[in-house]
């Protein structure tokens, strides 16, 4: 069901945004309740990247405002972490180096922001790799790290802009599962970019279609399938009946 804004942990409100005269967003909505995973999906040019870097306080909009459990964090970076599509992991830092960037950058002492970090490899599957550098990880290994870096930086919320995007069919299957395992572990908010229909409606509680010029939220699809989804949930009608709603 659609979260009330009174309850919601992340909301935004009639975000707006023009890069001279043209006009990329135009009067946003939405709202995420606490441990959701919501999708955002849209055609290219949509502004669905533009619209994470407002949340994230990267951007200012031109009108509208972020709100984070009531307090208003527009235009104010550090309080909700964005993870992009590529991992961008630092190839001269060890894994846990990586991981532990974002408690370095917020003055925590560097023995310490390693063993928190490494504190959470088991967690996330990274036991042993502690001292490798990136470039022996796999590419779910990478990603894995990543998203642990992200949630060091996160105020139990992330933006995820297509972080599974590069992963081959069967290696994001197995990650997908990872995730929600996750995120229901240590409590955290997902909002999520994506292209790819599929994932949307296998991931998502909620899916917000973004289109139009400028983007504007079209519709907002309540996926009420419990999670996680059946291996099979792809081949039954319910599934396609979701599909169809996001092309239509």
């Amino acid at each position: 069901m659609p979260i009330s804004p009174d309850t919601a942990l992340l909301r935004a409100e009639g975000i707006a945004k023009r890069f001279g005269d043209n006009t990329v967003l135009s009067d946003v909505d939405l709202a995420i309740g606490k441990g959701e995973l919501v999708c955002l999906i849209g055609v290219s040019g949509s502004g669905k990247t533009t619209l994470f870097n407002i949340l994230s306080g990267l951007m200012q909009p031109d009108a509208g405002r972020v709100y984070l459990r009531d307090e208003e964090i527009t235009g104010r970076p550090g309080k909700i972490s964005y993870m992009l599509q590529k991992d961008l992991l630092l190839p001269y830092r060890t894994v846990v180096d990586n991981v532990a960037l974002p408690l370095l950058i917020r003055g925590t002492p560097k023995k310490e922001a390693r063993e928190k970090a490494a504190s959470y490899f088991g967690k996330f599957g990274l036991s042993g790799t502690e001292n490798k550098y990136p470039d022996k990880l796999s590419g779910g290994m990478r990603q894995r790290a990543a998203l642990l870096r992200t949630y060091l930086a996160s105020d139990g919320v992330a933006l995820l802009d297509e972080p599974f995007s590069a992963l081959d069919a069967i290696t994001k299957s197995a990650v997908h599962e990872w995730y929600l395992d996750i995120m229901r572990e240590i409590e955290l908010t997902t909002l999520f970019i994506t292209h790819d229909m599929d994932e949307a409606v296998k991931l998502s509680d909620r899916i917000y279609v973004l289109s139009g010029h400028p983007g504007r939220i079209a519709r907002e699809i309540p996926v009420t399938e419990p999670r996680p989804r059946a291996h099979d949930f792809s081949l039954t009608p319910e599934f396609l009946a979701y599909k169809r709603q996001l092309v239509l």
